[in-house]
């Protein structure tokens, strides 16, 4: 059996990424890997129903598969109409009915995060701080303790100093969620967008309370306070977007 009769049984049990890279073998691989038949087999795997046709819907299926995976790996935004020195940030939190933290807090201090990890913090939260995932962290100075017994909930308000408006972002949640083995308490609250977006909705902000744990006295010594939106924003031009689409008030 010839190579080129090997590569014509192989090549059909191949994904995208795998044909793809064939055809930057040689000049033969390129020659034999482009043949549609090959990435119409691709397209089957991931489209059945649109392969039933006799004929492609584009072009070719290589330029069916090459068009909807480009799509689903680059997204290209324009830049953000807000910037974080156009916001700040009202930061409450509970213990039962107690206020024991409230901070207007500018935009461009819970952008910078925390530079420095305080001494003592576990390793994971350490790891955790000093990688490089986009975060918004407020430093809590000096640190505030809860007792483990009582129940913690926040709320935090968003403020346009452009346009004197303000949107809510999180609502009296709880932090029902406690990872002690990463020293992070959770809470979150589902966004709410303006009316203009009627169908964007199911994205959380969570807000994590970062905290050093006191064994002896029963208490967390919370540092620090977390910020994210990850079910659809990793970036600050992602963050600034979701904000935008908020329903300002």
């Amino acid at each position: 059996m010839s190579l080129e009769e090997v590569l014509k049984v192989v090549f059909p049990f191949l994904d995208g990424v795998d044909l793809a890279a064939c055809m930057v073998v040689c000049k033969q691989w390129r020659h034999i890997a482009k043949d549609d038949y090959f990435w119409k087999c691709v397209c089957a795997k991931r489209w059945p129903s649109i392969c039933k046709r006799p004929n492609p819907p584009t072009v070719t299926y290589y330029k069916l598969y090459q068009t909807f995976y480009k799509r689903k790996h680059q997204r290209t935004l324009l830049p953000a109409r807000l910037s974080f020195d156009d916001l700040e940030f009202f930061i409450d939190i509970w213990t039962e009915d107690k206020l024991i933290f409230s901070e207007v807090v500018p935009g461009p201090v819970l952008q910078r995060g925390i530079k420095i990890p305080p001494a003592g913090i576990c390793d994971m939260l350490k790891f955790h701080l000093q990688g490089h995932e986009y975060k918004m962290i407020l430093p809590v100075d000096p640190s505030f303790t809860i007792p483990w017994s009582q129940t913690v909930s926040v709320s935090v308000l968003v403020g346009r100093k452009d346009s004197n408006k303000v949107a809510c972002i999180i609502n009296k949640s709880m932090f029902d969620y406690i990872d002690r083995t990463a020293s992070r308490a959770l809470a979150f609250d589902y966004l709410v967008f303006s009316p203009y977006y009627p169908f964007i909705s199911g994205i959380r902000a969570w807000i994590s309370l970062l905290f050093m744990e006191d064994r002896s006295n029963g208490v967390i010594d919370v540092f620090g306070i977390e910020m994210d939106f990850c079910d659809a924003a990793n970036s600050q031009e992602e963050v600034l977007w979701l904000l935008d689409m908020l329903d300002w008030k």
